[in-house]
């Protein structure tokens, strides 16, 4: 007779049935991997709280915290990309996006008021392939600077455009950066002042034009900023990149930008900008050629 008997244990069978989670509930951040509830982040203006981590905000949402609520007037949102080179697979690309950000393009853009400062605003949206510089983001840009100088308010932009040009529409992309160009160049000729946000991340034809050319830059914290990314870069030189290097302190330290500011804080420094930018002879003038050499005191 056996001192010891096993006990007859009931196995535990997995369940057939796996439990998901819910869509649209929670986000993962993708720094500290721990799980926030969108509202939490929305609520924290879609910064990490446990972490800080900096996650990408939509045009949107981007313009829900930067202008005055209820004063946005979107302007030329029928605007929409064809297919001029019938690059393979592009229509497929841009139906999707805009089933995903429920935009007709990257960019909006419109009148507004920001701390009751009327100016023109436009937001890019990098869901949207990348936030590439399209036919009709580089048109969309650059009717935003126009329409500021013909009705003189300053431009305020948030960029986040990390695909740069748009490859597939080639040329007529790549024009879209000498064209932004030109009109930031005849807003500082009518004296009409432009602030440029840019977020993370900020690339290639984006940075490379009218991005980097604000009266003032601001940056957000750890953004991404340049033309080719850091590997392209150490694969063309062989050598290995500075810690930080194309991160939005490494350029304030090197001049590339002037101010790196907290999300939260963008809005009142913006509208702080604003106030001194539009006290004085340059913005009351049509014209820097017009202001002669002894109105340059302040005022």
């Amino acid at each position: 007779m056996a001192w010891f008997r096993k006990k007859n244990l009931t196995a535990l069978t997995p369940s057939s049935k796996k439990k998901e989670m819910p869509a649209g509930i929670w986000t993962r951040c993708e720094q500290c991997e721990r799980y926030i509830t969108n509202v939490e982040l929305l609520r924290h203006l879609k910064i990490c709280p446990h972490c800080g981590h900096y996650h990408l905000m939509s045009a949107r949402e981007r313009l829900d915290i930067t202008v005055d609520p209820g004063s946005f007037e979107e302007q030329d949102a029928y605007l929409e990309s064809l297919d001029p080179l019938q690059f393979d697979g592009y229509p497929e690309k841009i139906r999707k996006a805009r089933e995903r950000t429920q935009l007709r393009e990257a960019a909006i853009w419109g009148t507004a008021t920001l701390n009751e400062h009327p100016i023109v605003f436009a937001a890019i949206d990098f869901r949207f392939l990348g936030g590439s510089m399209g036919s009709v983001v580089g048109e969309k840009i650059t009717r935003a600077m126009e329409s500021a100088q013909e009705m003189r308010r300053p431009v305020v932009i948030a960029s986040a455009g990390g695909g740069g040009a748009r490859m597939h529409e080639g040329m007529l992309s790549l024009m879209q950066m000498a064209k932004t160009s030109a009109a930031v160049a005849r807003l500082r000729r009518a004296a009409v002042p432009f602030i440029s946000i840019i977020t993370h991340p900020t690339m290639g034809g984006v940075a490379a034009s009218y991005a980097a050319l604000g009266d003032v830059i601001i940056a957000e914290p750890g953004a991404l900023i340049g033309f080719a990314g850091p590997r392209v870069i150490e694969q063309t030189i062989g050598q290995s990149l500075p810690s930080g290097f194309q991160r939005a302190e490494f350029l304030l330290a090197h001049g590339m930008i002037d101010i790196v500011a907290p999300r939260s804080e963008i809005k009142p420094l913006v509208g702080k900008l604003l106030k001194h930018l539009t006290a004085g002879v340059f913005f009351q003038r049509e014209s820097l050629c017009s202001i002669r050499a002894g109105e340059l005191v302040a005022t």
